[in-house]
């Protein structure tokens, strides 16, 4: 069993993630709808799809925050509508006049964005706006943000102050999904991952 839980959604564009040797190498991968009854006490971390259903999570989010307070990690990557996750914001579409509206600034160095081209995060094919379209604001207090749309609207960021574990939010689509395209966005997958596990060992007492 892999140490870091994916909740799958079971949705039709999640079919490359059920097949792919990357999730199956380095995830336990269940159906959303067993979460309630599934032991976290093995996972290190829990990954929260973008199509998961929320009303389904708020309705077990005591289970969320038990996992937080005993030093683990949350990625969540999608709009949150119902308040599930301890400290994020619901979500805010932004006011979109111009292309330019959905610009990826990095608004601190990180490991998990390293190497990685901003206009790369900004469009796909030539199309933006597929990386994020708007917010969880406001953030929490001494959040780190790492990424934001212009205007200084954080779309990325890392709360370790709600919980006694950390919560990294993406207010956008799967970043795990942010592979094989050929582009620096390939970075982000595997960055992420390594990220996770040097992230618990510090919240462990370990060393990173």
């Amino acid at each position: 069993m892999k140490n870091i839980l994916f909740l799958d959604p079971g949705h039709a564009f999640g079919l490359e993630n059920r097949t792919s040797p990357f999730m199956s190498e380095n995830f336990t991968m269940i159906d959303q709808y067993t979460f309630a009854e599934t032991d976290l006490t093995a996972f290190k971390a829990i990954v929260v799809h973008d199509f998961i259903d929320q009303i389904y999570m708020e309705k077990h989010k005591e289970k969320i925050v038990a996992f937080l307070n005993a030093g683990k990690i949350v990625v969540w990557a999608g709009h949150l509508v119902t308040p599930w996750l301890p400290g994020c914001a619901i979500f805010k579409p932004k006011e979109i006049k111009n292309h330019t509206d959905y610009e990826i600034s990095i608004v601190k160095e990180h490991p998990v964005f390293e190497g990685v081209n901003p206009d790369e995060m900004t469009y796909n094919k030539g199309v933006a706006g597929f990386f994020a379209r708007g917010s969880h604001t406001p953030v929490p207090v001494d959040a780190e943000v790492l990424l934001s749309l212009p205007e200084n609207t954080p779309i990325t960021y890392i709360d370790r102050t709600t919980t006694k574990g950390t919560i990294f939010v993406h207010a956008g689509r799967d970043l795990f999904a942010q592979r094989m395209q050929s582009k620096t966005t390939d970075r982000i997958s595997t960055q992420l991952l390594q990220w996770i596990h040097d992230e618990y060992e510090r919240l462990q007492g370990g060393t990173n």
